[in-house]
């Protein structure tokens, strides 16, 4: 784990006020971040859920049809409590979410704290998005902002596409990876006039460990030239691997920090996350140039520890700062952080 130079808890969901009446916010987290003129513009996942209680019930949000959400409510006896966000109905084998996400836009003048924090500007607004939009991804190209997020609904996770110039109005351009797919995040840069993305597709049957892979688009729409990158060396990397962050450029090829999740042993148990560090190579990024032999980032502070889910540091943004690098990250699924380190401790920490 390499030197903290200064960690800043962000934003917790004390901090907001939810999206209506009735409910209440439980996570803000994995924000995605960008620098702009002035500062930092991060986008924050907000998650929420309805206040009301019914003895021997469960609530499951959804948005509905109606640009509304509704509550279904079902019996717990129907239902198996697989960790503190999932449940699986036990007549067909389906989960649900215990709560349903937004994003929100938040500002901050020196990349460390927060000056303002928006009301709801991106919400669910399809039928591919009635369980949520979570983990927004956000990198620069063309004069645009093209932002990567989780779109959940009972088709699965899939990833989809939105941009904005101003952070106030969304274009959205639909799925880009389908289901099941997350933790996309898009290259700053085109490399032999192609787009780049990395992206963790969710095998349902387990032929091999979770891994990370690589894709190439000519228009940030269209992906194919699909191949496998990363499949993790280590224990703590086990149970999940995947791309963090937007990759950033350095002198020797594209650093990304990504995150890996050492494998539960307990039911109901998520299991540790951590980041790390990757090198990939600069014209040809489906080469691994080498990776952190330990995470550069534990879930070592209370509010790592404890939250919504225990022991998670979750990373999604970099921003740099001359010789440092702020890296925004989740924390316990509950809160939004960054923490300050030199960007040269992170190239020494790679093999």
């Amino acid at each position: 784990m390499i030197r903290r130079l200064s960690t800043h808890l962000l934003v917790r969901p004390e901090d907001l006020p939810p999206s209506r009446a009735g409910w209440e916010v439980i996570g803000t987290f994995n924000p995605g971040a960008v620098a702009i003129a002035g500062g930092v513009v991060l986008l924050v996942r907000v998650a929420e859920r309805p206040l009301e209680q019914r003895a021997g019930w469960t609530a499951l949000p959804r948005w509905s049809e109606a640009n509304d959400f509704v509550i279904d409510w079902v019996r717990d006896e129907e239902l198996e409590f697989l960790d503190p966000r999932v449940v699986r109905r036990r007549a067909d084998g389906l989960v649900r979410l215990t709560f349903v996400s937004h994003l929100r836009v938040a500002f901050s003048s020196d990349g460390k704290t927060i000056d303002h924090v928006g009301p709801p500007a991106f919400m669910p607004q399809c039928s591919d998005e009635e369980f949520g939009v979570e983990d927004p991804r956000i990198t620069p190209l063309n004069g645009r902002f093209y932002i990567t997020y989780v779109a959940v609904s009972r088709h699965g996770a899939a990833t989809a596409l939105a941009s904005t110039v101003d952070f106030k109005s969304f274009e959205r351009h639909g799925i880009i990876f389908c289901p099941e797919n997350k933790d996309v995040v898009i290259f700053p840069e085109r490399v032999s006039d192609q787009f780049v993305a990395l992206h963790r597709p969710v095998g349902g049957t387990p032929f091999t460990p979770p891994q990370m892979w690589i894709a190439r688009s000519p228009d940030l729409l269209h992906w194919g030239k699909h191949c496998y990158l990363y499949g993790g060396k280590s224990a703590w990397e086990t149970g999940r691997v995947g791309a963090g962050t937007p990759p950033i450029a350095v002198e020797n090829g594209w650093l990304e920090i990504y995150h890996g999740n050492l494998r539960p042993t307990n039911a109901g148990d998520v299991g540790a996350y951590f980041g790390a560090a990757m090198l990939l190579a600069k014209n040809n990024p489906e080469q691994v140039l080498s990776t952190s032999r330990e995470p550069v980032l534990t879930p070592t502070l209370e509010f790592e520890r404890e939250g919504f889910v225990a022991n998670v540091v979750f990373p999604t943004a970099v921003v740099n700062q001359d010789d440092r690098m702020l890296v925004y990250y989740g924390a316990s699924d509950k809160y939004s952080a960054v923490v300050e380190v030199t960007l040269a401790e992170v190239l020494d920490a790679l093999e």
